[in-house]
């Protein structure tokens, strides 16, 4: 595919017991248990714009709030590409996939700061705290390698 990538960044947002936020998805709020309901907060950058200032806007945007401080970034960019069937379709048809730069967090905020209802097109619809070996198992298929290599390079921070 001659598509290219588009420049996304992800959060691992760790709370003071090493739980991390995920939340599930607005467009699919009967998929309780299914694998790519519950992710974890991203979302793509603006031209130029450097990843450790994308990632508190994409914070805010999405979970309401970027009470949060970095405590470590994925030393790789990480890849994905979509699957043949949602070529065209998915990230506004022009991408093949998304390169993502993450980064572990440590929340500041109180659970109250968390505020889903905050953006007119929100993302999330309900959101809980996990343990951080759960995150492969939430992931659709084509991202549960970035999700495993997201608990090998954080695990040290989970709980």
């Amino acid at each position: 595919m001659s598509l290219p990538y588009r420049d996304n960044v992800g959060a691992v947002l760790f709370n003071a017991l090493g739980q991390v936020l995920v939340a599930r998805r607005a467009d699919m709020p009967n998929a309780e248990g299914a694998a790519g309901g519950w992710q974890l907060p991203q979302g793509g950058m603006d031209a130029g714009e450097d990843p450790a200032v994308a990632i508190f806007r994409e914070l805010q945007e999405e979970i309401g709030t970027a009470e949060a401080e970095i405590l470590a970034e994925h030393p790789e960019w990480l890849f994905y590409d979509l699957p043949q069937e949602l070529w065209g379709k998915a990230l506004g048809g022009k991408y093949r996939g998304q390169r993502q730069k993450w980064f572990a967090l440590r929340f500041l905020g109180s659970d109250a700061d968390i505020r889903l209802d905050l953006d007119p097109h929100p993302e999330f619809d309900a959101w809980r705290w996990a343990g951080l070996g759960e995150l492969p198992g939430l992931a659709v298929p084509f991202k549960r390698a970035i999700y495993e290599a997201l608990v090998r390079e954080f695990g040290r921070f989970g709980g």
